[in-house]
């Protein structure tokens, strides 16, 4: 009796051993790094971004299915070649868990976008945008939200034009953004 109290005992202090990854989650990556000199990091709560006056309801209601914005982005210089692609390579380790789904994948100009999410494909609780370019560095954005619409989301970020551009939020991401030109 006593070895197969011993013999169950250690399979269940090993499978608890397995099962605690050693993997780093998206969130602790940004803990770790917002406070990093190699790193722009920019949040801002949803409440502070504004539409203009005139868009529609369902751009309204979409708006308000997100709640918060994390950007954490690394500039290449000629002194972080090496980092970055160290950095980068963590990003891409971290995004291949099996708990992302893919939306998309694209090119723009020189950078290569990938879009990613964490919920259902009705009810998205966070996407997550990779930006990379190997001249300029990457941008990792996180939209968490609570139920936001794929859809919807995308149709939002087409119609980018009715953010309201005198609001402080936009002139942030607009700088962030600028800086990587």
């Amino acid at each position: 009796m006593k070895k197969v109290v011993l013999i169950v005992m250690s399979i269940m202090i090993l499978s608890s051993v397995i099962s605690c990854k050693s993997e780093p989650s998206l969130q602790e990556y940004y803990v770790d790094k917002q406070e990093s000199n190699d790193f722009i990091s920019l949040d801002l709560p949803s409440s502070i971004i504004t539409l203009s006056d005139d868009v529609t309801l369902e751009m309204k209601e979409t708006m308000a299915s997100i709640k918060k914005l994390n950007v954490l982005a690394f500039k290449i210089d000629s002194l972080n070649k090496d980092k970055y692609l160290v950095e980068f390579k963590k990003v891409k380790e971290i995004l291949n868990n099996d708990n992302f789904n893919e939306l998309v994948r694209m090119k723009h100009e020189n950078a290569n976008i990938i879009i990613k999410y964490l919920g259902t494909d009705e009810a998205v609780d966070e996407f997550i945008i990779l930006a990379a370019d190997n001249k300029k560095g990457f941008a990792l954005a996180r939209v968490l939200g609570d139920k936001m619409n794929p859809e919807k989301i995308m149709k939002l970020a087409q119609n980018i034009n009715d953010v309201d551009k005198d609001n402080s939020a936009f002139a942030q991401i607009e700088g962030l953004i600028n800086d990587f030109k």
